[in-house]
């Protein structure tokens, strides 16, 4: 269930907003973009939403995302928006989009896949409806998103 109270967090003067993360995603995304400790960063779990029903958000003081990492979290969360602000303002904004080829950013869980024998980079195609899938180019695989773990 959603929280329907509302509550009020600081605004970032430089810094990444992600919103629109589908409710529950937060905790994994943190680990994926490896936040850490280095940047000053809020976070909003199961929050009531018009778009989602429940969402998540995070904020990240001082850090924008950078292409990879906008494309990792495009595989988690397709429908996000990753906003850029500089000096209190919207900046830019980036829209989330699920590539049909990633390279090297994801592991293949099959132990016998050649990448995992001799240690190549990782080649995926991706397919999406409603949920993401992808295919290891080399052992010919397919797995649901949430199966593959991501490098990091």
């Amino acid at each position: 269930m959603c929280a329907v109270k509302q509550i009020k967090v600081n605004a970032i003067k430089n810094g990444t907003v992600i919103d629109h993360i589908p409710g529950g995603k937060v905790l994994r995304l943190i680990e994926l973009l490896n936040l850490t400790g280095e940047n000053s960063v809020m976070i909003g779990m199961n929050l009531q939403s018009e778009k989602l029903g429940c969402k998540d958000i995070i904020k990240i003081e001082n850090r924008e995302l950078t292409e990879p990492e906008v494309q990792s979290l495009a595989l988690l969360a397709p429908q996000a928006s990753v906003i850029i602000i500089k000096d209190f303002e919207v900046s830019k904004k980036i829209s989330v989009e699920i590539p049909t080829y990633v390279e090297n950013l994801l592991l293949c869980p099959n132990e016998k896949c050649i990448t995992n024998m001799e240690g190549i980079p990782t080649k995926f195609n991706l397919h999406h409806n409603t949920t993401v899938k992808v295919r290891c180019a080399y052992c010919e695989k397919k797995y649901q998103i949430d199966e593959v773990d991501f490098r990091v």
